[in-house]
């Protein structure tokens, strides 16, 4: 029986279809890679064009600047009612997703340690809600947040924003991969109770997982539109989302609102760089924890 080899010299990718050629894939990536920072090009260049330029066509011409003038009718108009809704996403999107993670941490370490009576069961209820969409939920939590006299208030949209299903599963598979039992066997040998073990053992093996379930909760809450939309008619506890959605739909009567939209969209997405960026040793030790297990 013999084996065929390949011909020293002899090209690798003979026979290979000319789609899947080095040449055919880099050229898709290099396209794949345009078409993603094509959208924020636009946005960086188009933020310190005024009026004009805008609605001329000039977004991308390189020969007028106007940032510090747009960033200054963004200071003033509204008596700076855009920073109170920066202010208000740092809120909702940076104390809920800290709450979120903790919750979920604290539910997928439940899930991972203790065994109870229908834990599989219980646990596939919280999955569910992975598929049941969130503009779905919106009308019945207006419902319930209305009973409860919580509508166009703060806890309407942050009390919400602290339940993940998805991040509560992510946190079970963190909590399989980092936590192991003898580590937790030997806290409570060494007389820790189950609240000292998992504050000053488990939290801490699974901190990539808390990491990457608060990015993720941070992201979703910050593009948050749909919700915020349906509870708050009070636009100073607008989030950005939203405040720049009601600014949009009057630049059909006031056309000097384009500036103002488009550089505030740019600073909107400056607080989700820097979370990523301050925190990716943590975010990428966690998303590949699963690809070693």
């Amino acid at each position: 029986m013999t084996t065929a080899t390949a011909e020293p010299g002899a090209p690798r990718d003979r026979g290979r279809p000319w789609s899947l050629s080095k040449a055919a894939v880099n050229g898709a990536l290099v396209l794949a890679t345009a078409y993603t920072l094509l959208p924020l090009v636009w946005l960086l260049t188009a933020a310190a064009k005024n009026t004009g330029d805008l609605l001329g066509g000039r977004s991308l011409s390189p020969a007028t600047w106007h940032l510090g003038a747009n960033l200054h009718a963004l200071a003033t108009t509204g008596d700076g009612i855009y920073f109170r809704w920066y202010l208000n996403s740092l809120l909702y999107a940076g104390i809920g997703a800290l709450l979120c993670a903790l919750v979920c941490v604290c539910a997928g370490y439940a899930f991972h340690v203790y065994s109870f009576p229908g834990k599989e069961q219980l646990f596939g209820l919280v999955l569910l809600g992975v598929l049941v969409p969130t503009t779905a939920l919106a009308l019945p939590m207006y419902l319930l947040a209305s009973e409860l006299g919580v509508v166009n208030t703060f806890w309407a949209v942050f009390v919400p924003s602290l339940v993940n299903p998805f991040g509560v599963y992510l946190a079970r598979v963190f909590c399989a991969g980092y936590v192991p039992g003898e580590v937790l066997e030997a806290a409570r040998m060494d007389g820790a109770g189950e609240l000292r073990t998992f504050w000053s053992v488990g939290l801490r093996m699974v901190m990539p997982g808390f990491v990457t379930v608060f990015l993720f909760q941070f992201t979703a809450i910050w593009n948050n539109f749909f919700l915020p939309l349906v509870m708050l008619s009070d636009n100073r506890l607008f989030p950005v989302s939203l405040g720049l959605y009601s600014w949009n739909t009057q630049t059909h009567a006031f056309p000097e609102y384009y500036p103002l939209v488009v550089t505030g969209s740019l600073l909107g997405i400056v607080p989700l760089v820097i979370a990523f960026i301050a925190l990716q040793r943590h975010w990428k030790a966690g998303l590949t924890a699963g690809s070693v297990k």
